[in-house]
């Protein structure tokens, strides 16, 4: 069946308007992500506790959900470009909702790779969702507010992923470990989620939303190899490091939280955790205001040297002071992803949706650090595990500083 694709342009108010509940729909899909984003690290300190896996084992969870990431976003993207944007948000709703119903009988038989697999369905859900709504948010208005679009987006979802921590660490750890019920309150929750997901799902069934033709490239418009968009393969890179060490971050902030701070339980390090991640979404607040005076790369690149020096301060595992620092972390880590993707994907024109589902696909870089680190925290102690995500801050800052822009300072050579 032929797609019939109605061009809307951002141009006057009615144009505005008619964008609007798209719009919507799109950011609402944000929330969903972050949620399960945000349950994802307090249940990887869950089943260190319940089911005695190690540090490093327990982050075959991260690998899970970032290895569908890996592995899913170019089918997403070609999904995406065949059969439009309605048509790849409701693929990827009913994914995820079958994903978190796969969470019930998971938890009935308390078997750790039956998570593992549960996670990885879930996650392919949220890969397409995400590949679909990254680029309609992008797409959805004037070029030139991409950064400012897509960035109010991702602060809904840190609502999210403030969220997470605060149901985990009030349900998931309120049983008994080894228990009949240390894994009901996952059931009741994922079965929550997925009936809400598939609610949503038939709601926007039901919405009218209009497809939109991506603008001409700066370079031309034609489609050809992105191999030589050189900010475009730089930031893919990027994107991939950085993803890895917020990854890692979460993965073991309770682990280091709970180790830097004496007396603290894994329940008070998850709400925490909610702390840091009430920063995340503050901080997108905040620095989508920013963006409104200060160009984007040159605040990527404050937050990437401010986030490396912090996360020294964390590897050197300061009784108190790391915890804080680590804290501190999310605020800077807040606008990043939605930063690098915008200008990652800058003036690619006809190459726009292509661009964007490998874009996505960096999201699999989650899968990079998580373990590695877990081995290290086995071996040398949590907070060591951290100078990893600090080297990762580093090309963060350098990508602000220069790598956006390589394509366009070679042009004018």
């Amino acid at each position: 069946m032929t797609m019939q694709t109605a061009e809307v342009t951002a141009n006057g108010k009615t144009q505005r308007s008619a964008l609007t509940v798209p719009l919507i729909y799109a950011i609402s899909c944000f929330f969903i992500w972050g949620l399960a984003y945000g349950l994802l690290d307090v249940l990887n300190k869950h089943f260190q506790d319940t089911l005695g896996v190690g540090k490093a084992e327990s982050t075959w969870l991260q690998i899970a959900y970032f290895g569908a990431y890996l592995t899913m976003s170019l089918p997403a993207g070609a999904l995406l470009r065949r059969k439009g944007y309605k048509f790849g948000l409701l693929t990827g709703l009913c994914i995820t909702a079958g994903g978190a119903f796969l969470f019930i009988p998971s938890a009935e038989a308390a078997s750790f790779p039956f998570f593992v697999c549960s996670m990885f369905v879930l996650a392919t859900g949220l890969c397409y969702l995400e590949t679909t709504a990254d680029t309609y948010v992008n797409v959805l208005g004037p070029a030139d507010r991409a950064e400012h679009r897509l960035n109010l987006a991702q602060s809904f979802n840190g609502l999210g992923a403030f969220m997470g921590p605060i149901i985990g660490g009030a349900l998931f750890f309120g049983g008994t470990v080894g228990s009949d019920n240390a894994h009901q309150s996952i059931q009741t929750t994922y079965a929550v989620i997925g009936v809400l997901v598939l609610i949503f799902a038939i709601l926007l069934s039901r919405a009218h939303l209009p497809e939109i033709a991506e603008p001409e490239s700066t370079h031309g418009g034609a489609q050809g190899a992105l191999s030589s968009e050189k900010h475009f393969v730089l930031g893919v890179t990027t994107q991939a490091l950085y993803i890895g060490a917020q990854v890692g971050i979460g993965a073991f902030f309770i682990n280091l939280v709970t180790e830097t701070w004496s007396g603290l339980s894994s329940q008070n390090g998850a709400y925490m955790l909610s702390i840091g991640m009430l920063l995340f979404l503050v901080g997108r607040f905040v620095t989508t205001g920013l963006m409104t005076r200060f160009a984007p790369r040159k605040i990527l690149m404050t937050y990437g040297v401010i986030n490396t020096v912090l996360t020294v301060v964390v590897a050197l595992g300061i009784q108190k002071v790391s915890a804080v620092a680590l804290i501190a972390v999310f605020f800077f880590m807040s606008t990043m992803f939605a930063t690098i993707f915008t200008l990652g994907v800058k003036d690619l024109g006809a190459n726009t949706k292509r661009a964007s589902s490998i874009m996505v696909m960096a999201i699999g870089g989650g899968v990079l650090l998580p373990y590695p680190m877990g081995l290290i925290a086995e071996s040398f102690g949590t907070a060591s595990a951290f100078f990893l995500p600090a080297a990762c801050f580093v090309l963060v800052a350098f990508y602000g500083w220069k790598g956006a822009q390589i394509s366009r300072l070679n042009s004018k050579a």
